[in-house]
């Protein structure tokens, strides 16, 4: 039995409602009121997937697809509510955490440190000087996350954004060797990508949306370092607002393909001296608040004696704080030896 409102007509939700029922929405296709016309339009503006409408704002995939503002109001409500984005109760939050799933980073004082692991739905940040272990670490998940469940792993594959060829297949092998993995299948299932400069950066994410959608078992994503390409080509004060705006954009980007698809984003990032510091570490991350707010977690990296490195979390707000010592060697991130 219909209910109609003041008016005498059905109400937007019903009529949602009803439509999904009779036919699930799977595909853009799916929606309704999208034609071929309309269909073409959103393509060709990049909106490929129900994910990237969901999260578009209604002026943006008016303008962007050349269709009524109404239109694209009712698209977007639709999209989002096949992809159940909606008020949730803290209970229903609480059970999808519990399907949160880590990756081991290979070094048990490590993954203790950051509660079991890498976590998927979250970006967690490392940063620190030249040396402290950020790229090694990136290395040793893009290996990890291929592991089965039992051992630390995802059985997944990895995407990694590389802005500073620091990448070495030469490390990937020796890591997979030490755990007994085949380095040739290993190397396959690691997508990788050389940034050349931010917009590039911007658009590699971009279209990563449409990748995870043709192979659903991507599940981590590295960006090597999130920064390098921002500070270069951004330099001075008088750039600050611009090159935090088009950062701050870009890590929501990251963020949002963590939620989306229940994977893990790793980014590194670099530090730089604080000269009016006079007491304690002078070190801070680049970025300044832009990072301070987005990662879910932050680590700070530092060289310690030998191939030992210290880690500590700056930011987590499920995790308490401290440090541990791990260490660098040629099989990978290990424990620390005494």
């Amino acid at each position: 039995m219909e209910r109609v409102n003041q008016d005498g007509n059905m109400t937007t939700q019903e009529e949602v409602s009803n439509f999904n029922a009779a036919k699930k929405v799977k595909t853009l296709a799916d929606l309704s009121g999208v034609g071929p016309a309309i269909l073409n339009k959103l393509t060709e503006a990049g909106y490929t997937t129900l994910e990237a409408i969901a999260v578009a704002s209604p002026q943006e995939l008016s303008v962007a697809a050349g269709i009524p503002l109404s239109t694209a109001q009712r698209i977007i409500k639709e999209a989002r509510e096949a992809l159940d984005i909606r008020f949730k109760t803290a209970l229903e939050i609480k059970k999808e955490r519990l399907n949160t799933r880590k990756i081991t980073t290979g070094s048990q004082a490590l993954d203790g440190l950051l509660g079991g692991g890498i976590e998927t739905r979250t970006m967690t940040e490392f940063f620190g000087e030249f040396g402290s272990g950020k790229t090694q670490i990136c290395h040793q998940l893009s290996v990890n996350v291929q592991l089965p469940y039992e051992k630390g792993g995802l059985n997944g594959k990895a995407v990694y954004i590389d802005t500073e060829g620091t990448f070495r297949w030469e490390r990937i092998e020796n890591m997979a060797k030490a755990l007994n993995l085949d380095p040739d299948v290993v190397e396959s299932n690691i997508y990788y990508m050389r940034a050349i400069n931010s917009d590039h950066q911007i658009a590699i994410v971009d279209d990563l949306q449409e990748l995870i959608n043709k192979d659903p078992s991507i599940k981590l994503v590295i960006v090597d370092s999130v920064t390098s390409h921002f500070r270069a080509e951004y330099p001075g004060r008088e750039n600050l607002a611009a090159r935090q705006q088009k950062l701050n954009k870009h890590l929501h980007q990251l963020v949002r393909l963590a939620e989306m698809y229940n994977l893990a984003v790793v980014v590194t990032n670099q530090v730089m001296a604080r000269p009016d510091m006079f007491y304690g570490d002078p070190t801070q991350a680049v970025g300044g608040h832009t990072l301070y707010h987005v990662p879910g977690i932050r680590v700070q990296l530092k060289k310690s004696r030998g191939n030992k490195r210290i880690a500590r979390i700056v930011d987590a707000p499920h995790l308490p704080e401290g440090e541990v010592v791990f260490a660098i060697t040629e099989e990978g991130v290990r424990d620390a030896e005494d």
